[in-house]
């Protein structure tokens, strides 16, 4: 056939709500000039457009297109097959072949940038070091050990070394410093997601020029307002250089022991692109199950559309161990399913619980920023 097709992604990583762009080459390695070429993109990316018809394409001579695609649906999509046609100028004889590709693009969640969010009150950083050993460099030091491979050159220790004739690295306990856990309840009871017009014009809608003025909105779906909150408040307390763990049971139980840095977040949001709501176990029992590994005086972030009582009874128990619940309640019925999210949250407020409610069509970094104290709170955050 002498057609060769070539496709170029910017980046295999991007987030929901960016435009991804991709560039299609098509060249005609024959001598022979091809009157048409189609390109018929099946990738399973929504919203592609990378299908076109070529004309006229000269003996070793190229063509080349862009298409953009505005990334709504978090996930892992190929980028392929590519299936190549050509044929005389009536269409009577035509010849066809298919080009696999290895390439993924994985799209990770939506993120909103947030100012401010609570943190664990009255309880200071320092005291003791924890005994448990960490590849991260902190104040305390454990002892030194034999180099592995995989170590970091940093941690070798230079005059021991010399002394042992082989390399030494420095081994360090965990910085006593209180964790940030995220617990996001990812059972299918009490999700909600709303069908009509604004989900339809948003599958209908094409990107063709000015990608970047576009403007982004979140589907009507309380699980990926959860995830996106979960990705969010992630990436805000990376940021601030805390610790962050993530639980959640979906289809398989997903449990990132509270680590700090980019690569942390990384392994984060890819876990929540990844995540199916298809878990049967509830938020109080996946709590339960990681209580006795949690550190006295954390901050745990529990992320629910439930609306059930235990919600109460998991805040009040991580209370009596010492930790700082924060909940956020995703209000089903703003998404068409039920009600209940409302005497939730006034339930915690009275109660003294940091307590959000995230309502359909809300803007997420506002309503994050946004928290309903109660009033003995309020007297000591202004007494700090």
């Amino acid at each position: 056939m002498g057609v060769f097709v070539q496709r170029r992604a910017r980046t295999l990583r991007q987030q929901v709500g960016q435009v991804f762009e991709e560039h299609f080459v098509v060249i005609n390695r024959s001598f022979f000039p091809k009157l048409w070429i189609k390109i018929q993109d099946e990738c399973n990316l929504p919203g592609a457009t990378g299908s076109r018809v070529l004309t006229s394409i000269g003996g070793h001579q190229s063509r080349s297109y862009k298409y953009y695609a505005l990334l709504r649906y978090r996930g892992i999509f190929a980028l392929g097959p590519t299936v190549i046609s050509s044929g005389d100028i009536f269409g009577l004889f035509t010849f066809s072949m298919k080009l696999r590709s290895q390439s993924r693009l994985l799209v990770t969640p939506y993120i909103v940038d947030i100012a401010s969010f609570p943190a664990p009150f009255g309880v200071l950083p320092g005291g003791r070091a924890l005994r448990r050993k960490t590849t991260e460099v902190t104040p305390y030091s454990a002892g030194v050990r034999e180099f592995l491979p995989g170590d970091s050159l940093k941690r070798i220790h230079w005059p021991t070394s010399a002394r042992k004739q082989k390399l030494i690295v420095k081994e360090f306990e965990k910085d006593p410093l209180a964790e940030i856990w995220i617990f996001l309840d990812a059972g299918m009871e009490g999700q909600a997601k709303l069908f009509g017009e604004a989900e339809q014009r948003m599958r209908g809608e094409t990107v063709l020029w000015m990608p970047e003025t576009l403007k982004f909105r979140l589907p009507p779906s309380t699980v990926e307002y959860g995830i996106s909150v979960a990705a969010s408040i992630a990436n805000y307390y990376i940021r601030q250089k805390r610790e962050v763990g993530l639980c959640a049971s979906g289809h398989k139980l997903s449990i990132l022991p509270a680590e700090r840095g980019e690569r942390q977040l990384g392994k984060i949001l890819e876990t929540l692109a990844l995540l199916q709501m298809e878990g049967s176990m509830s938020l109080s029992a996946l709590v339960s199950m990681q209580i006795r590994t949690l550190v006295r005086g954390s901050t745990v972030v529990l992320i629910t559309a439930s609306a059930d009582n235990e919600v109460v009874i998991t805040a009040n128990e991580l209370i009596q161990r010492g930790m700082l619940p924060v909940v956020i309640l995703i209000d089903s019925e703003t998404f068409g399913g039920n009600a209940g999210s409302k005497v939730l949250e006034e339930v915690f407020i009275s109660q003294g619980v940091i307590v959000f409610r995230i309502e359909n069509g809300e803007d997420l970094a506002s309503a994050l920023e946004t928290v309903r104290l109660p009033f003995s709170l309020h007297s000591r955050m202004r007494s700090q």
